[in-house]
């Protein structure tokens, strides 16, 4: 039984509620040996067998994806899992690679030739590690996790792009503001926004990495909408008390809840795992002028699942003859499910309508596991 003290608003102390939320949440403490890793950063852990990550950032442009799919394939590598985020016209990439034998692929000689290519592509003309990077590593990190985190040392929150895209009216953009509680010695971050799935985990993921101790939060949905609080310190013990703090902590905030945001199309494939699929798929999006704003990979014994969230590289919405080319195309050697994803100006259904609130005190214990 656990204990739910938590839930009149006390500080968990009970170490099998503790013991119970690590387990729910994940592998924790594991040894992380070999790994690389942003200085000062220790990653969660996420096995998937025998393999190589690969980490990428850079400038991101339509068919990118394609053409990084391509060079793993040409090495004759297999891509068995990855996530691929794009946001403010950055592409952050964790890849898990292995060879067609399974065993990780990481003979140097190998690895310093997909280096050499990959940066080549990510780069262009321009040779500067800040433009883009690629890096190795043998150890296993939360995906979800490791692109905030890069996209954060990326800096992605200082080039705001300025979108017209109906799908996401301005009543959908995240509204954000801060205030200062002097009588608990908080500064409290008020967030509301288009509710989806794993917001709390990519808000909180973005205080963690800036620094900040979540001690309380308040959790509301209110479909379409999702109101949440949190009441946080920095590490130090002192609250957002600078104009320039607050604002960099509200564009930080609004580009953690916009890297996942995915409107328009997206695209579900399931085939049976080979070399090359990853870079045959994302070819045939590219010469149908379809952009790759997200997508995630993943391999279930023989089979490869892929998601791809896709738009018209023109900025246009996606159109149905384009779709119905791509199952004829795709549909001969793989399963293919089309799905609209809701646009903003999507009215919740009012028998669906009502506050469901929860309760969060934090301390410094998730910072922690998060780190």
């Amino acid at each position: 039984m656990v204990d739910g003290s938590w839930m009149q608003g006390k500080k968990i102390t009970d170490s099998k509620t503790i013991d119970f939320i690590e387990k729910a949440l994940g592998p924790k403490g594991q040894s992380k040996e070999g790994a690389k890793s942003w200085p000062g950063k220790q990653v969660g852990m996420h096995s998937i067998g025998d393999h190589t990550a690969i980490e990428l950032i850079g400038r991101d442009r339509p068919g990118l994806l394609s053409e990084i799919s391509a060079v793993i394939a040409s090495l004759h590598i297999n891509v068995v899992a990855a996530e691929v985020w794009t946001h403010n016209r950055r592409i952050a990439c964790v890849l898990y690679v292995n060879d067609a034998t399974s065993r990780s692929a990481d003979a140097p000689n190998r690895l310093s030739l997909m280096e050499e290519q990959l940066n080549h592509i990510l780069r262009g003309c321009e040779d500067d590690d800040k433009v883009a990077r690629t890096s190795f590593s043998m150890g296993f990190t939360h995906m979800d996790r490791r692109l905030h985190q890069m996209l954060f040392a990326d800096r992605d929150y200082e080039c705001a792009v300025v979108t017209t895209d109906v799908s996401y009216p301005p009543s959908f953009r995240p509204q954000i503001t801060i205030e200062h509680c002097e009588e608990k010695g908080y500064s409290i971050v008020s967030v509301r926004c288009k509710d989806r799935a794993k917001l709390m985990f990519d808000i909180v993921c973005t205080l963690t990495d800036m620094q900040y101790v979540v001690f309380h939060a308040t959790i509301s949905s209110d479909a379409p909408y999702a109101s949440q609080e949190y009441f946080i310190r920095h590490m130090d013990g002192c609250t957002l008390d600078t104009e320039g703090e607050k604002e960099r902590v509200i564009k930080c905030i609004e580009a953690a809840i916009q890297r996942r945001v995915s409107e328009g199309v997206s695209l579900e494939l399931c085939a049976k795992d080979r070399v090359g699929l990853l870079s045959e798929v994302t070819r045939i999006l590219r010469e149908n002028g379809l952009a790759v704003c997200r997508a995630g990979v993943s391999t279930i014994g023989e089979k490869a699942v892929n998601v791809f969230y896709v738009r018209d590289a023109s900025g246009n919405p996606v159109d149905t003859k384009i779709i119905e080319a791509l199952r004829r195309e795709i549909g001969e050697s793989m399963m293919i499910n089309v799905k609209k994803m809701p646009g903003g100006n999507a009215k919740a259904p009012e028998n669906h309508r009502g506050w469901a609130k929860t309760g969060f005190f934090f301390g410094n214990w998730l910072e922690r596991f998060l780190n």
